[in-house]
């Protein structure tokens, strides 16, 4: 295995990342003196991990390395990993360790007829979103609250895409924005680490890194999401702040779609401006 590894890159990507939000204090380390780096130094990490600095180091570098699940153990618990970032490392080292994927196709995503069917019957926005957040379906509700999706092309039809579309800025802008935009963008590094060589990922990525510095901050952090659920307000012309929870839930398929519903709470004032929201938009398609 060389350094030309996929998954290997995208490891040191990921163990570089965190080790750049620890500080010395979070490990009972004393800062020391002058230092070049915000984070923890690649000496402090290998120490506390028990492993050679030469070995780490290689390992950052996505070099020829395989590391055992016991070192794998032992970075998780330097780092400070919660239970789904360990899972995300372990995936990666894993799949580090086969040889280099050969390119494989890939088939356009599809939506079963009976999920396009229960879309349909429920009274709550629902899309269905690709593996990379594209945008494959979606009910009446849902395009109430997030808009019509003809004003786009389909390949602009993505969550990630039109969340930093700054056309869309002063349209609708919600609070707690850089909270959301974790979400998704976590969701995303969850699916590229399936794939790091898709080229719908590859798009999305290499054009939100050219013109967004937002997005390359916030992406650089290497924060994954794997089942995700949250609250999100949206501010919508006509009927003001809206407050729903939402949840994904897998389809079928191994990675496959999910659909994400957004929810009110019954007899709250979110659930009566949702309903307004629906008859407003029932009276604009009516016209």
């Amino acid at each position: 295995m060389g350094s030309h590894h996929p998954y290997a890159r995208e490891l040191g990507d990921f163990l570089r990342a965190r080790r750049g939000q620890l500080r010395p204090h979070d490990v009972g380390l004393e800062p020391g003196g002058r230092r070049k780096v915000s984070g923890l130094r690649r000496e402090e990490l290998s120490l506390l991990a028990g492993l050679s600095t030469d070995y780490y180091q290689r390992m950052e570098q996505g070099r020829e390395v395989r590391p055992s699940d016991d070192v794998l153990d032992a970075l998780a618990a330097a780092l400070g990993l919660d239970a789904e970032e360990r899972r995300h490392l372990f995936a990666l080292a894993r799949a580090a360790r086969r040889p280099v994927p050969t390119r494989e196709e890939h088939e356009p995503e599809r939506v079963p007829d009976s999920t396009r069917r229960l879309l349909r019957v429920m009274d709550t926005p629902a899309v269905v979103l690709g593996r990379h957040l594209d945008l494959l379906d979606g009910n009446p509700m849902a395009e109430a609250l997030l808009g019509d999706p003809d004003r786009y092309p389909p390949a602009r039809l993505n969550m990630l895409l039109l969340m930093f579309d700054d056309t869309l800025t002063g349209e609708r802008t919600c609070a707690d924005w850089e909270r959301q935009a974790l979400d998704y963008i976590g969701m995303m590094r969850a699916a590229v680490a399936t794939d790091p060589t898709h080229p719908r990922a590859t798009a999305i990525i290499g054009e939100l890194s050219i013109r967004s510095a937002e997005f390359r901050r916030l992406w650089a952090r290497h924060d994954v999401r794997e089942s995700v659920s949250g609250r999100k307000t949206f501010r919508v012309p006509q009927v003001g702040d809206i407050v729903l929870d939402w949840d994904t839930y897998p389809l079928p398929g191994s990675p496959g779609p999910v659909m994400l519903v957004f929810t009110a709470e019954p007899g709250s004032a979110d659930a009566d401006r949702l309903r307004l929201l629906a008859s407003l938009h029932a009276t604009r398609v009516s016209r």
